[in-house]
């Protein structure tokens, strides 16, 4: 059993630092003196329910720490039940959408990946979005159609971070697509790796917020995996 602790540990890590490397290599944001925009898309159907309140406050962490290095206007986004699709509106203010997101629950029902990826196509011609992290555990839609609007997104120029809880491989193979196509990038996580991801969405948060540089400055005392991170970038 021990045995078997380890080798879990070992791939964690090694998928962490796989990650990283993913993140240092992706272009940074153009900045024009606005706040960067990050979309937060969550699946909310039943079989996520578990780590639901975990993801959601994890999420508050990400975006306060990003709030800390520099602007971040988030949007959070979510699936559930029989086509439900509902976004929030974007906010610089985290203790706006505590309360909203505190109410919703998971629900029972089909993914909706693609109604994520339709949206964040649709607010980034209104305004350009500098990331899209998605949290879920599974696929149940046309892979192919999925990745066609992968590719325009990554025509868009913003990169799909992607945190998939468990291990679906064939869910795990659709979304390193996806990420490959948008130039972002792909991790597991489970129920025991909660560390990991809180590090890793508050880089990705810090990146939307301020690209590389912000990443760097916040690294000199934030250390593990975004000290990791900071010092692979060039």
């Amino acid at each position: 059993m021990a045995k078997n602790l380890d080798k879990a540990n070992k791939e964690a890590e090694q998928n962490v630092k796989a990650f990283l490397d993913k993140v240092a290599n992706t272009p940074a944001p153009a900045k024009s003196g606005n706040a960067g925009r990050l979309i937060f898309a969550l699946d909310a159907t039943a079989s996520r329910q578990p780590t639901w309140d975990q993801a959601s406050h994890l999420q508050r962490e990400m975006f306060n720490t990003a709030a800390e290095v520099g602007k971040l206007e988030l949007q959070i986004a979510f699936f559930r039940g029989f086509g439900e699709f509902k976004a929030t509106r974007w906010t610089q203010d985290s203790r706006s959408l505590t309360r909203p997101l505190s109410k919703v629950s998971c629900l029972g029902g089909q993914t909706q990946i693609e109604k994520v990826l339709k949206h964040t196509l649709k607010q980034t011609t209104e305004k350009p979005v500098n990331a899209l992290v998605y949290v879920g555990d599974s696929i149940e839609e046309d892979v192919d159609h999925l990745c066609h609007l992968a590719g325009q997104i990554g025509m868009k120029g913003v990169p799909v971070f992607i945190f998939q809880e468990g291990y679906d491989p064939i869910a795990e193979a659709c979304f390193k697509q996806i990420c490959r196509l948008t130039n972002g990038a792909f991790c597991r996580f489970d129920a025991g790796s909660a560390a990991y991801l809180r590090s890793l969405l508050k880089a990705v948060a810090i990146f939307a917020a301020g690209g590389k540089k912000a990443l760097r400055d916040y690294s000199k005392n934030a250390g593990g995996e975004i000290l990791l991170l900071s010092n692979q970038i060039k």
